[in-house]
């Protein structure tokens, strides 16, 4: 099933409008009093990808044939979206297993490996990683790439490191990227499946972030690990094409997450400012707070309306489109957009807040941590301007 583009003005369809609301509703029960416990602790809910699994939410994209719901890329961003309201950590990883690990697998591997790891992965009883950067490969993540895969009999033996891995320490299931061939520099590399019980592979560390506490990061690390020949993804040295196109669609979808916080960091700015008394009478009433709120609320719609454009357009690429072109360009200047104004509305509301906001309990407060990631993650700013110069000037 395909629900298809939003009309011309973006307007959601009442179907999108459902899931939306769906995924609103189950994240604000299920996922909202969780925050405080993951902030504090860096503790990942064990409940949440089965619940995610029960509710239809997992393997969205994916085949029915192999526990898939054979939707589309606007259903996964509407549910990221709703997600990213209530809980924005719970958000990021569902984002990695469902669209950088799960719908990677469904678009590029063979029958048989979807038929070994998407029914447990859409079911939500293994989680989904990608292994893409390195302590010396973030934004050169290709070319700086220094794990490697070699080839011995019938498996291949994977030697390197992951750093910033986003489910790392819990994940069952991981797409992992290392260079086949060293000489051929981004044309050399290759994808693979590895599971967490492989011989040689292990979690170094689980790391402390500043933001999206609870949405477990790790540092992987591959010695001599024993990968099944059959566990490659696509063909050999043909990786690059499906890191590029992964990208974009990435890009899409956490670009969603900017949506559903700032969506987050407005409501409770306008709740604040008309509860908080000073001078006898609420804040709201002061004409400088109101131009906040309203400039925070035209942030919110503008990014709305390119979020669900970009959403749209990434229905139409095909399983070997992405990593060039229009959609390249597209999905750059999405997340960009979204990424700054989402700063810039949560800096608001804290701002709203006034000491409240910068208290480390407040909500308002673990939204403002969070969002700088959003300028540095899935590409930072500066690449995504080169992105998008480099197809305006191509």
């Amino acid at each position: 099933m395909s629900l298809g583009n939003a009309s011309g003005a973006f307007a959601l369809t009442a179907e999108q409008q459902e899931i939306l609301d769906t995924a609103d509703g189950f994240a604000r029960d299920h996922f909202w009093p969780l925050q405080q416990k993951m902030d504090d602790e860096e503790w990942w809910p064990p409940q949440a990808m089965p619940e995610l699994g029960r509710m239809g939410f997992l393997g969205v994209t994916a085949p029915s044939r192999f526990g898939g719901a054979d939707s589309d890329m606007f259903t996964v961003g509407l549910i990221t979206q709703g997600l990213a309201r209530w809980n924005h950590s719970l958000a990021l990883s569902y984002i990695a297993h469902e669209n950088l690990c799960l719908n990677n697998i469904a678009r590029n591997a063979s029958d048989a490996l979807k038929q070994r790891y998407l029914p447990g992965l859409c079911d939500g009883s293994a989680i989904g990683a990608l292994g893409l950067t390195e302590p010396g490969a973030g934004s050169d993540a290709i070319g700086s790439m220094a794990t490697t895969a070699r080839r011995e009999g019938d498996k291949y033996i994977l030697n390197g490191r992951k750093l910033y891995i986003t489910n790392g320490p819990v994940a069952d299931v991981l797409l992992v990227y290392a260079k086949t061939n060293k000489d051929r520099g981004s044309k050399g590399v290759s994808a693979f499946i590895i599971e967490r019980h492989f011989k040689g592979f292990k979690v170094a560390q689980k790391l402390d972030k500043m933001g999206f506490r609870g949405s477990t990061t790790a540092e992987l690390v591959f010695d001599d690990c024993e990968v099944p020949a059959e566990n490659l993804v696509g063909e050999e040295d043909r990786g690059v094409g499906i890191v590029m196109s992964g990208l974009d669609l990435e890009r899409a979808v956490v670009a969603m997450i900017n949506l559903g916080m700032a969506e987050r960091a407005l409501d409770l700015a306008v709740d604040y400012a008309k509860t908080r008394q000073q001078f006898g009478k609420p804040i709201a009433e002061f004409q400088m707070v109101q131009a906040k709120i309203a400039e925070m609320y035209v942030g919110v719609e503008t990014m709305k309306a390119l979020c669900y454009r970009t959403l749209a357009a990434c229905n139409e690429v095909g399983e070997d489109g992405g990593g060039r072109g229009e959609i390249h360009k597209l999905t750059a200047a999405n997340i960009l957009y979204a990424a700054e104004t989402c700063t810039k509305v949560i800096s608001d509301s804290v701002q709203i807040h006034g000491g409240v906001g910068y208290m480390r309990e407040a909500e308002v407060n673990r939204l403002y941590r969070a969002s700088k990631l959003l300028e540095i993650g899935a590409g930072t700013t500066e690449i995504r301007k080169m992105i998008i110069a480099g197809e305006l000037l191509r």
